[in-house]
């Protein structure tokens, strides 16, 4: 069985971070969900964007992809599905977030599976989700699932929602996200060496040479 693969953004600035923590609370809602939908074969990887700020700056600066950036961008893209969690700033997305969105090709989440994390320290920001991070994903023809996790920073103390508390959320996400996940082929990995990658399936240098010497 082909083991299906989540890719997971977190934009926060700190170490440690709430965004970090509720990324990783819904990837293992997400994986537990597919675990019962019989995808037992999961792997997770789970990137910082804090970490790579630098590079994603370089990236816009001068259009190339430092090697980290670019094995990132590869595994997002290449991913059965994305969790996306950033934090709320001036009521949106993180700078540092839509700065890697900006550095990715905009075609090269078509079709995917996302599910929309954010967090926040009043409940006020809860609807960026919708009206700032839903159409990007959508710009980008991603699929972003209905369900996005909201969480103020009272959802991590004895304060928090009692009518939908965070745990339901995530796991009413993660089981969306988990759908999507299993109505889809497992996607495949493409080796940038293999020739089929770029010259066509069944191609090879001796087809291009071929074509150049007018065969």
């Amino acid at each position: 069985m082909t083991a299906r693969r989540i890719a997971v953004v977190s934009a926060g600035l700190s170490n440690p971070s709430s965004t970090r923590m509720l990324a990783d609370r819904m990837a293992a809602a997400t994986v537990a969900a597919l675990a019962e939908s019989g995808e037992e074969q999961v792997d997770v990887d789970v990137f910082e964007l804090r970490d790579l700020a630098h590079d994603i700056t370089n990236n816009l600066l001068t259009g190339f992809a430092p090697p980290a950036l670019e094995s990132m961008i590869n595994a997002v893209v290449s991913a059965d599905a994305v969790i996306a969690v950033t934090p709320i700033f001036s009521t949106s997305y993180s700078g540092l977030f839509k700065s890697f969105i900006d550095v990715l090709d905009p075609d090269a989440l078509t079709g995917t599976p996302v599910l929309i994390g954010a967090n926040a320290g009043t409940a006020r920001h809860s609807l960026a989700i919708d009206y700032a991070i839903r159409p990007l994903f959508t710009y980008l023809h991603a699929e972003p699932v209905s369900t996005g996790v909201f969480a103020a920073s009272s959802d991590w103390g004895g304060s928090a929602d009692q009518v939908s508390p965070l745990a339901e959320r995530i796991e009413r996400g993660a089981r969306e996200l988990a759908a999507a996940v299993t109505r889809r082929a497992p996607a495949l990995i493409e080796d940038p060496f293999d020739p089929a990658t770029y010259l066509g399936e069944g191609r090879s240098f001796g087809h291009l040479l071929g074509g150049l010497a007018g065969e």
